[in-house]
Order: structure tokens, then sequence, then C-alpha cells
């Protein structure tokens, strides 16, 4: 009898060191933690009204139009890609069957409200019209063999540069500048930002897989400002790193944690907004330092943040993407909590003495 107790518990102690040694050490909290002042925000209960018996899967992507639309890819069997009015109200499923759609990871709205989903299964990224009813471009394309291109370990050496100019390996994102330039980050596998004319047309790349500056690491979101300088989510490396128009390398934040999503404000003051999530693998380790999202000045500054990991309204399950087309009325998508909620921030004045 006590072998067996003792031998339970051997087995039990083994476990239980397994989970910890899967679980691995965790990174630092963000630089920018402790000093960022926490900004008040709400989350909108139950925004998303679904029609009975539709419902979406993991939240992948979400974007906004000029109308207050929004529109969401998420990945089910196969990804599918939804319209909200300005309320919440479904309004239809946008490319319902479409070949290029396998495993979303992103859809953005350019300047003319078209409609682009980024698509890391087929490696294409498609544009749609403003009302989602006609394909207008297909830049990339998919594989013959079907499934999802594996994560290269850690370590492994990156494909030889330079890459396909109109292939893909895992596209995570897309963007523009104010000449309708496109800018995508592609990926898992390139480990690169591609900049196209506003016809598709190849221009530029940068970037191999590592460590060092123009190098990147799994580059999962991009953005581009009024000035035309891009922001690249270099995920991997827990940083940003910011490129010029033509792609020249012009600084790298490294204070914020591990960007999943970035998103820059329109208007004459632009935000850059990143979000350091936590890992969609219920890692609580990972969890406990990770979750936030900062709201930065566009020359890295941290204003703020807000959040935190959880699964309560108001709290975050993986956010992958984020969308901020109003300064304080955001848009995030989850992974792990299949949702998308909106968040409606209350940014604080600043107190001015009294009179005396």
């Amino acid at each position: 009898m006590r072998r067996g107790f003792a031998s339970c518990l051997a087995i039990a102690v083994l476990f239980s060191a397994g989970l910890l040694y899967a679980q691995g050490p965790a990174p630092e909290r963000a630089k920018a933690y402790a000093t960022a002042r926490e900004i008040p925000y709400q989350s909108v209960p139950n925004f998303l009204k679904m029609p009975t018996g539709v419902y979406t899967g993991e939240g992948i992507g979400v974007a906004t139009n000029s109308k207050g639309h929004v529109f969401v890819y998420h990945r089910s069997s196969p990804s599918k890609l939804y319209h909200f009015d300005q309320n919440g109200n479904f309004i239809k499923e946008i490319g319902k069957g479409l070949y290029g759609f396998a495993f979303a990871h992103a859809v953005r709205v350019d300047k003319e409200d078209n409609i682009w989903a980024v698509d890391e299964g087929t490696d294409t990224v498609i544009k749609f019209n403003p009302d989602g009813t006609r394909v207008l471009m297909v830049l990339g394309r998919r594989p013959e063999s079907h499934g999802l291109m594996p994560t290269e370990a850690p370590g492994t050496p990156a494909p030889q540069a330079p890459y396909p100019q109109y292939r893909f390996g895992r596209v995570t994102d897309i963007a523009w500048d104010a000449a309708g330039n496109i800018f995508l980050s592609d990926g898992y596998i390139h480990s690169r930002v591609v900049k196209y004319d506003k016809n598709g047309k190849f221009v530029k790349d940068v970037g191999t897989r590592g460590t060092l500056p123009n190098q990147l690491n799994t580059p999962h979101g991009i953005a581009v400002d009024a000035n035309g300088n891009v922001y690249a989510a270099d995920r991997g490396n827990r940083r940003i790193q910011v490129f010029s128009n033509d792609l020249t390398l012009r600084a790298i934040y490294d204070n914020v944690g591990a960007p999943w999503s970035v998103c820059i404000t329109p208007g004459p003051h632009q935000y850059l907004y990143s979000s350091n999530s936590n890992p969609d693998n219920n890692n609580s380790v990972l969890a406990a330092v990770s979750g936030e999202i900062y709201k930065m000045e566009l020359d890295g500054t941290v204003v703020g943040r807000f959040g935190k990991a959880g699964k309560q309204l108001g709290e975050f399950q993986t956010v992958h993407a984020i969308d901020c087309r109003n300064e304080n009325e955001l848009y995030v998508a989850e992974i792990t909590g299949w949702r998308v909620q909106k968040l409606m921030l209350k940014p604080q004045t600043p107190q001015t003495a009294s009179a005396r």
C-alpha cells in the first residue's frame, strides 16, 4: 500500500514538474509597464449582434470603414469575413466559399473603404470593393498543396534572400501610405516587410529572420503614419521597428513587450497602439506578465496603458488585432476569447491648480 502511494506521489511530482517545464520561464514585464499611467476604459457589452445559428470562431481581424461599419475576419472552417453596421447589427458574410479563405490573419479597410483580407493559410491578400461584392485585386498565390506551412523551430536558418516578389511565407498584415502604396508584413517564414505600389507592383522589401536591426522574427502586424513611416510589429524580438517610406530603418521601440498588433489613429495628432498580448496557449506564467495594450506617441513615448489578461468583459484573451479609427473608441479581436470587444477609453484631463 505504501509502495503504491509512493509511486502515485512520484508520478504526480513528475507530472507537475513536466507542466512547469512546459510552461517555461516568463519574460520580464514590458519596460514601460511600471511607469505607464493606467488609462480608464470600459467594454461595451454584447456589441455585435449575431443572427441565430451564426457564430464567430477565433477572433483574428477587425476593422471599420468610414461609416463606422465593422468587419470581422475569424477562423472557422474555413475562415469567414462578417460585415456589421455601426450599431453592431449583422449585415452579411463577405466572400462565402472564396478559394483564398483558409486561415485568417487580418482584415483592414483603406481610405477608399475597400476591404482587404489577409489570409495566412493561402498566402494571399484579397482586395474587395467597399460593399464586399467584388474582388478587385489578389496579391500572392495559394499553394497547390493544402495545409499551413509549419513555424520554423528557434535557431532554424532563415530562407535565403532575395525572397519571391509576389509569393509570401504566411503573410500577416497590411497597411497603406497616403499615395496608396501597399505595405505587407510577411510574416512567419520570410520575416520581412514588403512594399508595393497602389497597383500591386513590387517596389522593395527589407528584412530576414534574426535579432539584429533590419532583421525580424515573425513580423505580426504593420501600420503606416501620415508621413509614410512604417511601423512593423516585430513580435518575436519584442520590439517595434520603424522604417521610412523607402524602408530605411529609423528607430526601434523595445519597451512595450511583444507587439501582436499595432494600429495608428488618423487625424492631425496621431497615436500608436500596440498590444503586448498574452500568448494563446493558456500559459498562466506568460499571461501574468502580458495582456495589456499601450498607447504611444509616434516617437515611442508611452502615453499610457490599459487592460490585462483574463476572460471577463474588459479583459483580454490574446488580442490579435486592433482597430483605432477613433482614438478613444477601439475594437479588439481576441483569439482565445473567440470574440470582438468594443472599448471606450476615458482619457483623463490634466488637473489645473485651483485659484487662490
